[in-house]
């Protein structure tokens, strides 16, 4: 499964981004594909957890998978909404994304 969670994370990340960015087109199928690849990152993240002591570590991926739940949330505003709502969704999850992935490298730096 180890092997397997990089590609996860690609295939999920591959999927939203083509959903945003087909989104512009107006194709309907492309709300699915960001539901569909914010899914698969999610699971990626709750099937690599984190194995260290480090609870700021533990705190930061959990943070990360609410920031996939927020994705997600996302591709069913684009289903179900007609307007821009997503946008905000997207923009909060890209902000704890940010966030994380900087704080993760710096408490790994501090642990090492």
């Amino acid at each position: 499964m180890k092997k397997l969670v990089p590609f996860l994370y690609l295939v999920g990340l591959l999927l939203c981004v083509t959903g945003l960015v087909l989104y512009a087109t107006a194709w309907d199928a492309s709300p699915y594909f960001v539901t569909i690849g914010a899914t698969i990152i999610a699971l990626a993240q709750i099937n690599d957890p984190y194995k260290g002591e480090n609870l700021i570590i533990r705190r930061l991926r959990r943070q990360q998978v609410f920031g996939s739940l927020f994705i997600i949330a996302a591709g069913a505003a684009m289903l179900y909404t007609r307007g821009n709502e997503w946008i905000i969704l997207i923009l909060i999850a890209t902000i704890i994304y940010l966030y994380t992935s900087f704080r993760i490298s710096y408490e790994e730096k501090k642990e090492a």
